[in-house]
């Protein structure tokens, strides 16, 4: 079984996640972690939208 390649955490500003992904955190799961920030849970499901305190990624809900 292969997995995907984990991706750089805080690499992009703006991530489109989905309801698969949910509970929404940052960093995300799929993400490396050796120079990131501690997990932090974004409230996403009422707006569609939520924005990293820690390093201001924007996550957008999508289809």
């Amino acid at each position: 079984m292969s997995e995907k390649p984990l991706i750089e955490a805080n690499a992009a500003h703006n991530y489109k996640v989905k309801d698969s992904d949910l509970p929404l955190c940052c960093p995300m799961p799929n993400m490396t972690l050796w120079n990131s920030h501690p997990r932090v849970y974004l409230p996403i499901e009422e707006t569609g939208q939520a924005d990293c305190p820690y390093c201001s990624a924007h996550f957008e809900l999508i289809p």
